[in-house]
């Protein structure tokens, strides 16, 4: 996958969620000629606890996000 192309997706997933900001993804290709990108941080609750937040992305060897889903 191209940088600029990488760096166009990490900042759409970091205009989503800020917290995420600065995590760089590991990148899988996938047998379909789409990438995997899997973004990993953590969150602040309202009540002030920390937890684990995982970015999921799919996208094209071009740049465009086709899939995009999160887990906590």
């Amino acid at each position: 996958m191209e940088d600029k192309a990488l760096n166009q997706i990490c900042q759409s997933v970091y205009r989503k969620f800020p917290e995420l900001k600065g995590a760089r993804p590991s990148v899988k290709s996938q047998t379909t000629g789409n990438y995997l990108l899997i973004f990993s941080g953590k969150a602040k609750t309202e009540d002030g606890k920390t937890i684990a937040r995982t970015v999921r992305v799919t996208a094209s060897e071009t740049g465009k996000i086709i899939k995009m889903s999160t887990s906590r």
